[in-house]
């Protein structure tokens, strides 16, 4: 059974996946003699997997005519090939068994790709079946087992991570440990894709010691990174060229470390799209002409890094993206002269017809003949989708009074505001959305622990009138707290926060840091926490390394580490880039301003940084923690790479509180 490729990996993080997909997979598959034409076959899961990094018309370049349904029934193609990519299950291997056994096999041959390892019976029953093993091209791990969602961004696909590992239900469960393994298994495979060998920190259970009961769910990090090592070890023994010494950094956290950022507005135009427009993921319902002329129509349009106006301005303030139209227009005035020049010098009909016209084109001529290039129309497309989102936005801001209720988030985040002010606010604005209300909410009891339990707290949470439905998901934020309380065996579990008894806020002003907007004064505690990993200064009694010996789980060798942090490295400088309206460019141009030029360039400047850093997130990251991923890796010159069981935005974040039981976890029947 054959492994990765033995080449090293550069390039971006979503490069290197979406380059193992397209050519260590399904280019591989074409250096055999056969049919040009394959079919490509894939389960619900390699689906999301494949969709992430590659479209249509990629997969098509590598000789696939067509994509199908693992599940579902399908027609006989005796004289194609297939290329099989799925998870390594029972069910899988069985219905693939089912394809190519027998007389009558559905293709000429198959070419199998497990998304992550297979168990060795698996492959035996493969091999038993003579009929089948005479028909397989290939037999491959590819490890490859997380979803794309950015240049530094992947997930794990656990939308139900804070149910099943931070809720009373987990203990003894196979949910919890099918959770923790599974989410393991698929974070080692980005290593895997990146050739990378991590040193492992986590966030160690700091409820341990003799007047407190450790609960299942504050070892969450610990069991994860334990799992997370494990793999790798198999990888380093298994895998060409994979390293065997440590290469990088891991962090793993969970959402214990930030109950705020989850609820809180962000008012970047990426949080705000997601936040408060109605679109399935990255998907954005569109609104143009038709055809005829008579009306509109609605198209779909993803937004995406490969659309240069979405990649400059996802981490651009809102009210700096109100000021596009005007942008738009100065520079498409600017660039009209250096288009028609560009056109004419590489456009043989527009060098003929000058000639005919004795080497003068008028400007009218010059504009019609730009405006006509594929191109000039999809930047028009792209700047009308722009300018219709960010008139969107700024209709729904007002319409809600978010700059209201964001003043007051800040505020009460940096201890500026307290009971009283939001007491006032409740009151003198009664048109405020119950979310919103709830959201807030929310943030005041992160802060207040004690006073939300208290008979004030029962006031706010009449005032502000919200259902019962909505307590749910304030209660239930006590499963995500960092610190508790001892609990007694015999009564409740009160309602316990983490507690900050110097000051009623939780985040510092950062000084130098001043932002031009007021509503931007909030960053994420996560952003501290990579600053100090990449300085190597995570507190040692809050973060444990699997390589030291100190480490909680002491059974696992250390002789595998590299002593030396990499943190303490010093990373090469990356080249300046150059500011400035870089979307007004084709997207195929190689200027260095278009897109995928940044996206290129950026990725080579990448390669000659410091080692890599890499966060995972257990039980959803935020777009604010995206944000501030982009944000450090130019700050600190490194690659950062943020991962998490799932991307949430606020409104799905309050369901999935809503969904969590309300009892409580303990240490007394778990068993490590």
């Amino acid at each position: 059974m054959s492994t990765d490729s033995d080449s090293s990996r550069g390039g971006s993080f979503r490069e290197i996946t979406r380059d193992r997909l397209l050519n260590e997979m399904l280019r591989s598959t074409r250096q055999n003699k056969g049919s040009p034409w394959k079919v490509l076959i894939m389960d619900k899961l390699t689906v999301k997997i494949m969709s992430s990094s590659c479209k249509m018309g990629d997969i098509t370049e590598q000789g696939v005519s067509l994509v199908e349904d693992l599940y579902k029934r399908r027609q006989p193609l005796p004289s194609m090939e297939a290329i099989y990519f799925m998870q390594p299950t029972k069910q899988n291997i069985d219905i693939f068994m089912s394809n190519m056994s027998g007389k009558r096999p559905l293709y000429k041959k198959a070419y199998i790709f497990f998304s992550s390892p297979i168990q060795k019976e698996w492959v035996a029953h493969i091999r038993k079946d003579s009929s089948v093993l005479a028909r397989v091209g290939a037999l491959s791990e590819m490890n490859l087992e997380y979803f794309a969602i950015d240049s530094q961004g992947f997930v794990t696909d656990h939308d139900k991570a804070l149910e099943e590992l931070f809720t009373e239900n987990a203990e003894g469960s196979m949910n919890y440990n099918s959770c923790i393994n599974t989410m393991a298994t698929r974070i080692a495979t980005v290593f895997a894709s990146m050739k990378e060998f991590p040193r492992v920190h986590y966030r160690v259970a700091r409820t341990i010691d003799a007047s407190t009961l450790t609960t299942l769910r504050d070892l969450v990090p610990t069991k994860l990174a334990a799992s997370v090592w494990n793999c790798l070890a198999r990888y380093k023994s298994i895998i060409p060229e994979f390293p065997q010494t440590e290469t990088c950094e891991l962090l793993i956290v969970d959402r214990s470390i930030d109950q705020i950022a989850p609820v809180i507005h962000e008012w970047t135009y990426d949080a705000m799209c997601h936040d408060l427009l109605s679109m399935d993921g990255n998907k954005y319902v569109q609104e143009v002409p038709n055809k005829s002329g008579s009306g509109t129509e609605k198209k779909e349009v993803l937004l995406e890094d490969h659309d240069p106006i979405w990649f400059e301005l996802r981490d651009v303030h809102v009210a700096d993206v109100r000021l596009l139209p005007l942008l738009s227009l100065n520079v498409a005035n600017l660039r009209l002269h250096e288009k028609m020049r560009d056109f004419i010098s590489k456009n043989k009909a527009a060098q003929l017809h000058q000639a005919r016209t004795n080497g003068e084109l008028s400007t009218k001529e010059l504009q019609k003949m730009v405006q006509a290039l594929p191109q000039y129309t999809d930047q028009i497309d792209k700047l009308s989708l722009h300018v219709e989102i960010a008139e969107k936005l700024f209709d729904i801001i007002k319409e809600q009074h978010l700059k209201d209720v964001g003043q007051l988030e800040q505020d009460l985040v940096f201890g500026d505001a307290g009971s009283k002010e939001l007491i006032d606010f409740f009151r003198t604005h009664q048109d405020i959305s119950r979310e919103n209300k709830l959201r807030l909410l929310m943030i005041y009891a992160a802060i207040n622990p004690e006073k939300i339990q208290s008979e004030k707290g029962a006031k706010l949470m009449q005032l502000a009138g919200l259902s019962a439905d909505d307590m749910i998901a304030v209660n239930n934020m006590r499963c995500i707290c960092a610190h508790e309380t001892k609990k007694s065996s015999k009564g409740g579990f009160p309602l316990k926060f983490e507690i900050r008894k110097k000051k009623r806020g939780i985040r510092k002003e950062r000084i130098g840091e001043e932002s031009t907007w007021t509503l931007s004064r909030f960053y994420p505690i996560l952003e501290d926490l990579i600053e100090k990993l990449s300085k190597g200064e995570l507190p040692k009694d809050e973060y444990h390394c699997m390589s030291d010996p100190s480490s909680s789980f002491r059974g696992i060798s250390s002789s595998m580490s590299a002593r030396t942090s990499p943190a303490h490295q010093p990373a090469q400088s990356m080249r300046s880039r150059r500011t400035g309206g870089t979307w007004a460019r084709p997207r195929n141009s190689d200027d260095g301003y278009s897109s995928d030029s940044v996206l290129k360039h950026a990725s080579s400047d990448m390669r000659k940084l410091g080692r890599r850093l890499f966060i995972f997130v257990v039980g959803g990251a935020t777009r604010s923690e995206l944000r501030a991923v982009h944000k450090l890796s130019l700050k600190l010159k490194r690659e950062i790479i943020l991962g998490s069981s799932s991307l949430d935005d606020p409104a799905k974040f309050i369901t999935k509180l809503k969904m969590m039981s309300n009892e409580e976890l303990s240490l007394d029947d778990l068993q490590i």
